[in-house]
This record gives C-alpha cells, sequence and structure tokens, in this order.
C-alpha cells in the first residue's frame, strides 16, 4: 500500500484523510478563534487580499473548496451577487456545519456540499472560479485535487490557491521556534488540543513551496500562474488561469 505524510510522519495513504478529519473535527468549535490568535488577525487581510484578486462580477459562478467557517463563502457571495452562485464545500463534516450555519445566521443561504476535492461532483466546466485557502496541504493527493479543480472550471476560470508557504529565509528560525513552541501552546489553551496544532505546523512544512506549486498547478493544466507572496512567504496566493 501506498505511503504518505501525515505532518513529520508516515503513514497509509488509506489513513490520511481519517486522520485529517480527526483534527479538523477536534478544532471546528475554535477554527476561528485560533486562526485570529495563531496569525493575529492576519488571516483576514490575506482572504481580503485572495477576494481582491478574484475580481468577481455579478452573476459569476464560485467554487469554494475546504471553504470551512466560510468566511471567502460569504465574501465571495457579496461580490457575485443574487445573479451569481458560491458553493461552499469541505470534505470534513463538522467544519461545514460551522460554515453554514453561521453563514446562515448572517441571512446567507449557499449551496452547501460535502466534498471530496479529489472526486468533486461537479460537471466539468461550471464554474467561472475556484478556490481553497488552507486546505491543499491536507489532500492526500495534490496533483489529482488540482486536475479536478482544472475541469470544473470554465475555459478562461481561474484558480486561488491560498496556503501556507516558504517563508524568507531570514526570518525561519524564528517562524520554526514559534511554530513549534507557541502554536501547540495556543491550542492547548485555547482550543485544548496541543496535537493538532502541532500537526498544523509540521504540515506547512511537508506542503509544496511556491515554485513547486506553481509547477505543479501548470502540470494540472493551468497555463498560466501567478505566485503573490504575503506576510514574508508565510502564505502564498497562487493564480492561475485555465487555458
Amino acid at each position: 500500500m501506498s505511503q504518505t505524510h501525515f505532518g513529520f510522519s508516515t503513514v497509509d495513504e488509506s489513513e490520511k484523510a481519517t486522520k485529517v478529519r480527526g483534527v479538523f473535527d477536534s478544532v471546528a468549535s475554535k477554527y476561528d478563534l485560533m486562526n485570529d490568535l495563531m496569525s493575529a488577525g492576519l488571516h483576514r487581510a490575506w482572504k481580503a487580499y485572495t477576494v481582491q484578486v478574484a475580481n468577481l462580477k455579478p452573476g459569476e459562478r464560485v467554487l469554494d473548496i475546504a471553504g470551512g467557517t466560510g468566511d471567502l463563502s460569504r465574501a465571495f457571495a457579496r461580490k457575485v451577487g443574487e445573479s451569481g452562485v458560491v458553493v461552499h464545500t469541505d470534505i470534513n463534516e463538522a467544519m461545514l456545519r460551522q460554515g453554514r450555519d453561521r453563514l446562515l445566521d448572517e441571512g446567507l443561504i449557499l449551496p452547501t456540499s460535502l466534498a471530496d476535492a479529489e472526486k468533486l461532483p461537479f460537471k466539468s466546466e461550471s464554474f467561472d472560479l475556484v478556490s481553497v485557502a488552507f486546505g491543499l496541504r491536507n489532500m492526500t493527493h495534490k496533483d489529482l485535487a488540482l486536475a479536478e479543480m482544472c475541469r470544473v472550471l470554465k475555459p478562461g476560470g481561474r484558480l486561488l490557491v491560498l496556503e501556507f508557504s516558504r517563508i524568507a529565509e531570514p526570518l525561519r528560525k524564528p517562524y520554526d521556534w514559534y511554530s513549534f513552541n507557541i502554536l501547540p501552546k495556543l491550542g492547548s489553551l485555547f482550543a485544548g488540543d496541543a496535537e493538532s496544532y502541532k500537526y498544523l505546523a509540521e504540515s506547512i512544512r511537508m506542503h509544496p513551496d511556491q515554485a513547486t506549486l506553481k509547477a505543479m498547478m501548470k502540470t494540472a493544466g493551468f497555463g498560466h500562474v501567478d505566485v503573490h507572496n504575503l506576510s514574508a512567504g508565510i502564505v502564498a496566493l497562487h493564480a492561475g488561469i485555465k487555458c
């Protein structure tokens, strides 16, 4: 049986999805609070920048993969208006419920789907934009997921991948110290779960760097890919166009 990484550990491919699901089942109720604490609120600026780059127009169709608690789905829905569609998806039911309930509390009723990015349940050439924020690194077969995202996009459609990436070299040591010493403690104090945030730090290091992910997107069918480094490369926004 093929093996893959789960953080720094090696597991059978068939086990990874279950392990990732366990992480997000554990943190779902505290996900938004922890995002604010871990990034000092910067995740809001990263997502706002993503919405700007998306440059959505009224009436467009959007697929939000690994949409979690719905930050991007909400912002996209405002841009496409009543004539557009935003489909809010996640592979994790606990996260999807958190997002759906939060969107409903704000008066937004969006199509919601429990969906595996490696086997998307949507017709080819269905969407103008696909986004995935902080979800790609948890996928077992990233190449298959990227190919599926390309498949469901219309010709000329855009893929936005917002993900932790490779920080600039001068900041690497302090960033590593923060990631492996402070993040688990924050997880323990505020979410009652240090191990899930230890996994978070490890999964970031195992994720492809900016150049590698750009090459993967081109292989998946995106003819042009721009890379936007944010906060010195703590995260990067990869923007691909399906040709």
